[in-house]
């Protein structure tokens, strides 16, 4: 798998596709594929910009997770 090769992950029982645009170390899109919206996702960049560990994006997924209202499946 390349650097800019998507890839999944499941946390917690959710799954997510992980993405790292050319050209920006730390930098991670997550699309949560098994949410309500097939579009939705976020963001997490680490500093200083050096690979993060399974640990370290699976942590960020928990945060992202522990904001979302189970009501609608969106940060509100």
């Amino acid at each position: 798998m390349s650097a800019n090769e998507p890839w999944q992950m499941s946390v917690d029982g959710e799954g997510f596709e992980v993405s790292q645009p050319h050209g920006k170390p730390g930098t991670y899109h997550f699309t949560w594929l098994t949410g309500p919206d097939p579009e939705y996702g976020f963001g997490f960049s680490a500093h200083p910009p050096v690979q993060s560990s399974s640990e370290q994006l699976k942590e960020a997924i928990r945060e992202f997770l522990s904001q979302v209202d189970p009501d609608t499946g969106h940060i509100e």
